[in-house]
């Protein structure tokens, strides 16, 4: 009786929402939420020519984004990007290192590590939560490399192995012990980019305070936004002062305009910085937003065969920050990229996971060949609408569209 009552509820819920494409308004992907102070903020910047890279906002915006993850400095910058290069020249990379990183990640961290010259050697996901495999991290240490007068070589490539860049994907916090084990045994730098995990927790503590230093971005697609913008957080001072240093010219006297080494102009603007504020503010809120939407997923495509649905480990608290399901075709009766079309169709914005950066043509040159859960991870999700003011109706219309595809 349960199954022909829930049958009946998804008919229901279809004919319901049943609309000729052409009169369907689009639903996309994840998209800013604008709701609190913003506009009050840039105005006063606005107001008082505090345009620029100087202005209250900047450090207020570091204030509050090293409270929230629990590290004593902050350093704003124009982008995560910018807050990845700089953190990895701060934490001692050098040209010519390996740097051991996510293949399962949009392609940022890569491009800073080779933008300081190292080289990246990709690891693998695990299955559970996606996120990078410590085991695999261990398993590349124990054999491709060996330690020479206390240092850390590729055997294959003689160079220096200086770090490790875990990329917290998706919402969901990497399991940090083991890595953090690995890299004090073997003297590892550990650079986290923690931009799609503000917010979420790992055992109690916050992304980007439990490694060496952490990056956030803050692009429109991210939980809070400054339309683009990034943040560098640590506990360590002299660290610290050098990215502040580094990212603002390198500018040893601010009058003679002496500058001791080749610096970035990677600062980030009062006005971006304004609606940073305002953004943070309502991060509780935008999370709890999050959650609630996923809650309704899984409650909703629990029953649908051939989906399997995001999982959240005991030792974490996850935003959600995309809610992505993985789709079984043998099961589901179609692809990933077969229900993307089938939902585009009905003006619904889904999206894949980034092609796993091993695969990448930019990056020909990569170490491993062959990375399954990271390829086969990625030739079965998508990524379902979750923006933080996602109404209930069109969150209906998305569930409607996947089960009726189902069917």
């Amino acid at each position: 009786m349960a199954l022909i009552r829930e049958d009946r509820e998804v008919k229901t819920m279809q004919a319901d929402t049943k609309v000729a494409p052409s009169d369907l308004q689009f639903i996309p992907l994840a998209v800013p939420e604008i709701r609190g102070n913003e506009w009050q903020y840039v105005k006063e910047c606005l107001d008082t020519g505090w345009v620029s890279s100087v202005g209250s906002y900047v450090e207020r915006l570091e204030k509050m984004v090293a409270t929230q993850a629990g590290t004593k400095y902050a350093v704003a910058t124009a982008s995560g990007t910018s807050a990845l290069h700089v953190s990895l020249l701060v934490a001692g990379v050098q040209p010519e290192d390996e740097v051991l990183v996510s293949t399962l990640t949009f392609i940022a961290p890569v491009n800073a590590i080779r933008y300081a010259g190292a080289f990246p050697v990709f690891i693998d996901a695990e299955p559970d939560y996606w996120q990078i495999d410590p085991a695999r991290i261990l398993e590349f240490i124990e054999t491709d490399c060996d330690t020479i007068s206390g240092v850390l070589r590729n055997r294959h490539t003689g160079r220096r192995v200086s770090a490790i860049v875990p990329v917290h994907i998706l919402g969901h916090p990497v399991d940090m012990n083991p890595i953090l084990e690995i890299a004090r045994k073997y003297d590892l730098k550990v650079i986290e980019d923690s931009t799609e995990a503000l917010g979420s927790a790992y055992r109690s503590k916050s992304p980007g305070s439990l490694g060496d230093i952490g990056c956030f971005s803050f692009n429109g697609n991210k939980i809070i936004t400054t339309g683009g913008g990034g943040m560098i957080v640590t506990d360590r001072e002299d660290w610290a002062r050098k990215a502040k240093y580094l990212t603002t010219q390198a500018k040893d006297d601010p009058i003679e305009y002496v500058h001791g080494e080749i610096g970035f102009n990677y600062r980030m603007t009062n006005v971006l910085a304004a609606i940073g504020c305002a953004q943070m503010e309502q991060l509780q809120q935008y999370v709890a937003n999050k959650r609630k939407i996923a809650g309704r997923y899984d409650h909703e495509l629990a029953r649908v065969r051939g989906l399997e649905l995001m999982k959240q480990a005991s030792w974490a608290e996850s935003t959600y920050w995309l809610y992505t399901i993985l789709v079984n075709p043998d099961e589901f009766g179609m692809s990933s990229r077969e229900l993307l079309k089938e939902l585009d169709v009905q003006k619904i914005q889904t999206r894949p996971l980034w092609q796993p950066i091993h695969l990448s043509p930019a990056y020909t040159d990569k170490l491993r060949v062959s990375l399954p859960r990271a390829e086969d991870l990625a030739s079965r999700a998508l990524s379902l609408p979750c923006s933080v003011g996602l109404s209930e109706s069109d969150q209906n219309r998305v569930i409607s569209a996947i089960l009726e595809a189902a069917s």
